[in-house]
């Protein structure tokens, strides 16, 4: 089989990837892509909603038109990449790693001294749902309802139930709604929505489609096709309460129960994961628990704008780029500080490990455990404050993001820290 040698290769050929492999190419690096569709831009391809792009470009734009500003500089820059592609293997070498693709081509070898996982994530299907009934047609994932809809021009429901408060289930039931097809409500078996606050407010309210918290699909009914499902409310410990059961008429149900980034080759690799994001455990260049491997956007944790999945990513190359440049692989790897924080607050961090040696600044990003109002948050090195940011209200459902813009010293403990802050929620 040919073999094929490469700085850096790239997993992934969505947002992440793109940037990944773009800014890889500008740190000198040579780069290859691959990618298992048979068109790149990932699922931006199938968001025709704005929105994308606010913080980044500074301007609204479609998933699509986001997408296509990083496909145009990617095909400027001549970046390699290979689509209809899938790794089938992958193994670390003494001086960087080897995978294995099937392609329309055949088997193919390629070799590259650092690896970028971007492969995203994946939606929770009705598999991993747990609902009574039979399996009839008429049960989409949120992502799938979107792409029948968007790319394929066909409408999957005329009256649908949308169960979860995802982003993409909320946008859905939007765009349904404008198509002509009635939602009768999503249900969301937390008492928080699942998804941004400005989509409940933009996609449900003002289309007057109801949201249902505390409350799940506990069984489907019809044997070909949908029929109906039952709805209840549930207790404190998600356990449906008999007496609010009832039946809802539909010919769909669309699942928007929550995402899982896509980790195989980061298994295969040994690479350790972290419990609470599903995604590999990193340091502030992204690189994972194994030299040389480097993880980014949705693969790494769930991002709730594609602007801090390009940020990351452009993190992720230019490690893996200074990674390559440098045979780090020959050169013996430094203690890295974890970060600590108290888990009965943040429902995760990310990075989990600083590593002193290396020069890429800290972007911090993290989730609260529970809707709390008037805190500050701390980042403290050797109890030293390095980050200091005050909130008016952190939702578990939005991700925070802080940025540590000075040089910090450090020998032994980073803390992250959230406290009472005594804010005047009238200002």
């Amino acid at each position: 089989m040919a073999e094929h040698t490469y700085d850096v290769i790239v997993l992934g050929g969505g947002p992440a990837g793109l940037a990944a492999a773009i800014e890889a190419t500008k740190q000198g690096a040579r780069a290859l892509l691959v990618e298992r569709e048979r068109k790149l831009g990932g699922i931006l391809k199938q968001c025709v909603h704005d929105g994308f792009g606010l913080l980044y470009f500074k301007e609204r734009l479609t998933g699509p038109e986001y997408a296509q500003r990083f496909l145009d500089e990617f095909h400027e820059m001549n970046i390699d990449f290979i689509l209809n592609s899938f790794v089938t293997d992958v193994h670390k070498e003494e001086d960087g790693f080897t995978i294995l693709v099937q392609s329309a081509e055949g088997m193919r070898y390629y070799t590259a001294a650092a690896l970028v996982l971007a492969c995203g994530c994946r939606e929770r299907t009705s598999r991993q749902v747990f609902i009574h009934g039979d399996r009839p047609a008429g049960i989409f994932t949120a992502g799938t309802a979107q792409y029948f809809t968007n790319i394929m021009g066909q409408m999957p429901t005329k009256r649908c139930v949308i169960l979860g408060s995802g982003d993409i289930g909320m946008i859905m039931a939007r765009r349904f709604t404008l198509e002509g097809a009635s939602v009768e409500g999503v249900y969301e078996i937390k008492d928080a929505p699942a998804g941004l606050a400005r989509n409940v407010s933009q996609c449900l309210n003002d289309f007057g489609i109801p949201l249902h918290l505390s409350s799940t699909v506990t069984q489907v009914y019809g044997k070909k096709r949908v029929e109906a499902v039952e709805v209840a409310q549930v207790d404190a410990d998600f356990n449906p309460l008999d007496e609010t059961r009832r039946r809802v008429d539909c010919d769909a149900l669309i699942l928007s129960v929550g995402l899982l980034p896509e980790n195989e080759i980061a298994e295969m690799l040994g690479v350790k994961l972290d419990g609470a994001t599903k995604g590999p455990i990193v340091d502030q260049s992204l690189m994972t628990s194994v030299p040389g491997v480097f993880s980014c956007g949705n693969a790494l944790h769930v991002n709730d704008l594609v602007d801090w999945v390009t940020r990351s990513a452009q993190t992720a190359g230019r490690g893996a780029a200074s990674y390559s440049r440098a045979n780090q692989h020959k050169m013996p790897q430094g203690d890295k500080i974890k970060i600590e924080y108290d888990k009965n607050d943040f429902l995760y961090v990310v990075p989990q490990y600083f590593d002193p040696e290396q020069t890429e600044p800290l972007l911090l990003y993290f989730r609260s455990r529970e809707d709390v109002r008037n805190k500050r948050v701390k980042l403290l090195f050797d109890g030293n404050e390095a980050i200091r940011k005050k909130y008016m209200r952190i939702l578990p459902s939005e991700m925070e993001v802080l940025s540590l813009k000075k040089e910090m010293t450090v020998s032994g403990k980073i803390q992250l820290q959230m406290e009472d802050a005594n804010l005047d929620v009238r200002q």
